[in-house]
């Protein structure tokens, strides 16, 4: 299974599975069908009223194909912003994009993705720019890509259900360290992922180095007797209950 080790804003390695070019191309067919879904049902809808009257129909037509072309031109920059780096196809085959800085892309960087699609899609090389660079880059990149500074990573879970880090806590639960609810979702995110790869790979220097930085952050001292396994556990538990109180609220 090809990885890339990324490493984070806060100075920690993370390891990513790389998004496979199968998978790339399943994702991209399954967009392309859905489009394909759509067109052909809109047309047999038209066509269906088209007793109106075939001037009225050919200009529906037209109008839906216009309609049509704007949303295959601007699919991908447009998921990718509101869908966290997927598509249709991408959430469907559990990958996504991310900046090789292991944080959500920028705008600028989704742009730059979007506006080099010209060039690794273009028609007239049947695609094979982009899947050419997919299959020989060391990080699995289109040319959009390694403008941008992203790549694909899978999304499906590398441990199992008894390797998670924290369990929901109960209703009753008090937080350890209430500090935590200053953390942001990208944060646990991040002590979430050092956790998982800490149990992949048993470098316990990510653990600790992770645990120092939420420290520092939150600037708290736990219990002698918690280590820094514990430690992160225990945050990333008391930072779910009390954003699921919040919510309640």
């Amino acid at each position: 299974m090809q990885t890339i080790r990324i490493t984070t804003t806060q100075n920690i390695d993370i390891d990513y599975e790389v998004a496979g070019l199968g998978e790339r191309i399943v994702a991209y067919i399954i967009d392309l069908a859905m489009f394909g879904v759509i067109i052909i049902s809109t047309l047999i809808a038209i066509g269906s009223v088209g007793g109106m009257g075939r001037g009225s129909s050919g200009i529906g037509i037209g109008i839906v194909f216009i309609i049509y072309a704007v949303l295959f031109v601007f699919y991908d920059l447009i998921c990718e912003l509101a869908m966290n780096g997927q598509s249709v196809g991408k959430k469907i085959m559990k990958i996504k994009v991310i900046s090789l800085d292991g944080a959500r892309p920028r705008l600028g960087q989704y742009l730059l993705r979007w506006l080099f699609r010209i060039i690794d899609f273009f028609p007239g090389t049947l695609n094979l720019c982009g899947l050419i660079c997919v299959a020989v880059s060391d990080k699995s990149q289109r040319v959009g890509d390694m403008v941008a500074g992203t790549t694909l990573i899978r999304t499906a879970p590398r441990t199992k259900m008894q390797n998670i880090a924290f369990k929901p806590a109960e209703d009753n639960y008090q937080p350890a360290f209430p500090e935590a609810a200053r953390l942001s979702e990208q944060d646990v995110e991040l002590i979430n992922e050092v956790i998982n790869n800490y149990i992949k790979s048993g470098n316990s220097m990510l653990v600790y180095n992770m645990a120092q930085r939420i420290k520092d952050l939150l600037n708290v001292t736990p219990p002698a007797e918690m280590n820094n396994m514990l430690f992160l556990q225990t945050i990333i538990k008391d930072y779910s209950h009390i954003i699921a109180q919040a919510d309640v609220l």
